[in-house]
């Protein structure tokens, strides 16, 4: 997989911004199907930097409803990137 399609978004939450004030770690919503080792070697290319640990979740879609139909929404993966000392990624927040 491409770094394009692996890194969909950053995460702009008042958690993520701590952290990344804090740890000096960032928050990404990545693709359902990316591993580890892939969004390790996504970030070290599209940010150019070096990363040192990445824990993912996979958060489950919620129910919703819409008038008289229930539906729900999707599921996505939230991945958390800590990166090594002297490293930093400038998301403009």
């Amino acid at each position: 997989m491409d770094a394009y399609h692996i890194i969909k978004r950053p995460l702009r939450t008042e958690k993520s911004v701590a952290d990344g004030e804090r740890t000096n770690s960032y928050h990404f919503e990545v693709d359902l199907k990316a591993n580890k080792i892939q969004i390790k070697q996504a970030v070290e290319n599209f940010f150019n930097v070096k990363v040192d640990d990445v824990r993912t979740l996979v958060r489950k879609g919620k129910r919703r409803r819409v008038r008289l139909k229930v539906g729900r929404t999707k599921d996505w993966k939230k991945a958390i990137v800590t990166l090594k000392e002297g490293s930093s990624i400038d998301l403009g927040y």
